[in-house]
């Protein structure tokens, strides 16, 4: 048993070598700690062990390839009714970012062909897929996993593509951190796990709406309105996303046939995960190694099973071949973060992870956004991401419009009391009686569903009958992304200077046309994607 010093216990993810389950047992054991269950399928054993020691000794096994918490679930303390968490804009991840400027809302555009707000879906023009709706929108044989904080399926524009039956909710919400802190605020539920079709942050919801927003004459159209919008929730309310629920979703993705899922976010609590930084101690070494190696066996299982798996790429602005600095980890709890010395051999999870089609951002003009992180070796692909700062001044609507809860536009004071938007980066549509909600974000989050619904698309075209509905193999599908891209040179000088908010910042694109730091393969095209032939 452990010693008296070694700490209260807690439950840990525990990675074993190949072909050394028996071996990572024993070790569990001999520290000290207990076997809670075995995953078989991603070679990890749950484990409950008491601290610092535990993982001390673990990590000198050699049948142990790394070791992390698996984070404490939330608990139920005071539910309040449709609170929300007060954690503010998502902490972590490469989410989309709120730009609270601009102009005001105004009602549903008048001489526009279409859903109601096509007028503003400059994305959808840029990529094609306002024509390719009307060719190939996609069908309810294809599954899109939306890997996120939840989707609002009772969302008008989202309910009637929702598959409420098959989606799943592997969070539960935490209203404080192991400091005592606001986490995702106080529970909405008793449980303290959140419905299906509830997502207290929107940041899923808006990712889900880009992909698959359906033709129904209500707001705005996806990029494949006839596929079916399946949430797999892996986010807190707060925005982190941790291990665990990561490596579950990705799993139940593939156990129930999913074609494609988007992931729009990093994994916790680390931006760069290093398996050897002398700046780390060995526990936190130990943890990323985890996360490298646990988040890498679930995608390997999730793609061998025929699941495309598609990543935002980050919005640090920075080459990811030539990363210098990591000053925002470990990221949780708030306030541990340190700065750091990183290298190209620290890696941005799934971002970076092999197997995953990663996607830059580009703003109405097609220029890289200044935001977007990029690198010859790291981009795949690019996508409408918006960027509000691009041109003179500043506009929301040079950012991505889709779908948002009306609970969390309430809950965040951006509505007032009748409804009406108070934010310029707001819109409410009331066409045909049914009111609606939606707001302009940007992001290489809002960009990777721009390829996700185009992979949607492709899927729809050329998959065969298999689980789920349809199937075409994640191989094929990143050929055809790759095939009908629009391809993008680098700009001329390579290195290009950003100009955002009196603030310069010069970023060098490197590589030719056919693939580059900023464009990956060019930009995503879905009228190619309803058009190419097999």
């Amino acid at each position: 048993m452990a010693g008296p010093d070694a700490g209260p216990d807690k439950e840990y993810l525990v990675f074993y070598a190949d072909g050394r389950a028996r071996a990572a047992l024993a070790a569990v054991e001999h520290a000290g700690g207990h076997i809670v269950t075995t995953d078989t399928k991603l070679g990890y054993v749950l484990a409950k062990g008491g601290g610092d020691a535990f993982v001390d000794a673990l990590g000198s096994d050699q049948s142990v390839v790394g070791v992390t918490t698996d984070r404490e679930i939330g608990f139920a303390t005071t539910p309040a009714a449709g609170a929300l968490s007060t954690a503010g804009a998502l902490a972590s991840g490469v989410r989309g970012s709120l730009v609270p400027r601009a102009f005001p809302d105004a009602s549903a555009m008048r001489g526009v062909v279409g859903e109601p707000l096509a007028g503003r879906q400059w994305d959808m023009k840029m990529i094609g897929a306002d024509r390719a709706n009307k060719k190939a929108p996609g069908t309810k044989k294809v599954l899109v996993g939306v890997i996120d904080t939840g989707i609002d399926g009772k969302h008008p524009d989202i309910a009637p593509n929702f598959n409420r039956a098959l989606s799943r909710n592997f969070v539960t919400d935490k209203p404080k951190d192991e400091n005592g802190d606001t986490l995702d605020g106080p529970c909405e539920v008793a449980s303290c796990k959140d419905p299906v079709d509830e997502d207290d942050e929107g940041h899923g919801t808006h990712v889900a709406s880009t992909i698959g927003s359906p033709l129904n004459h209500i707001g705005i159209a996806g990029v494949a309105p006839g596929v079916q919008l399946v949430n797999i929730r892996a986010g807190q309310d707060s925005g982190f996303f941790f291990l665990k629920p990561s490596l579950d979703a990705l799993t139940y993705a593939a156990d129930i046939g999913v074609d494609v899922v988007n992931m729009s976010y990093y994994v916790d609590p680390w931006l760069f995960n290093c398996a050897h930084n002398k700046a780390d101690s060995k526990k936190q070494q130990l943890q990323q190694r985890a996360i490298i190696t646990g988040m890498q066996r679930a995608l390997d299982y999730a793609r061998n099973k025929g699941v495309t798996l598609i990543s935002a790429l980050g919005n640090g602005s920075t080459d990811l071949g030539k990363p210098k600095v990591d000053s925002s980890s470990p990221g949780y709890p708030r306030g541990d973060e340190k700065t750091r010395k990183v290298d190209n051999s620290c890696l941005n999870v799934p971002a970076e992870s092999k197997g995953v089609i990663s996607v830059s951002a580009v703003g109405p003009s097609g220029r890289k956004a200044s935001y977007s992180d990029y690198g010859i070796e790291q981009n795949d692909l690019a996508a409408p991401g918006g960027d509000a700062s691009e041109g003179k001044g500043s506009s929301a609507t040079r950012s991505i419009l889709a779908a948002a809860p009306e609970s969390v536009l309430r809950s965040t004071g951006m509505l007032d009391k009748s409804g009406k938007p108070k934010s310029a980066t707001v819109v409410r549509s009331c066409a045909g009686g049914t009111c609606s909600y939606y707001q302009y974000l940007d992001g290489t989050s809002m960009a990777a569903p721009h390829a996700t619904g185009v992979a949607a698309i492709l899927i729809s075209r050329f998959g065969k009958p298999g689980k789920g509905g349809l199937t075409l193999a994640p191989a094929t599908v990143e050929k055809l992304l790759y095939k009908t891209a629009d391809r993008r040179a680098c700009p001329s000088p390579r290195t290009y200077t950003y100009e955002v908010f009196g603030e310069s910042d010069k970023q060098t694109c490197q590589g030719g046309k056919s693939k580059n730091g900023f464009y990956g393969h060019g930009i995503v095209d879905a009228w190619k994607a309803a058009t190419v032939k097999p």
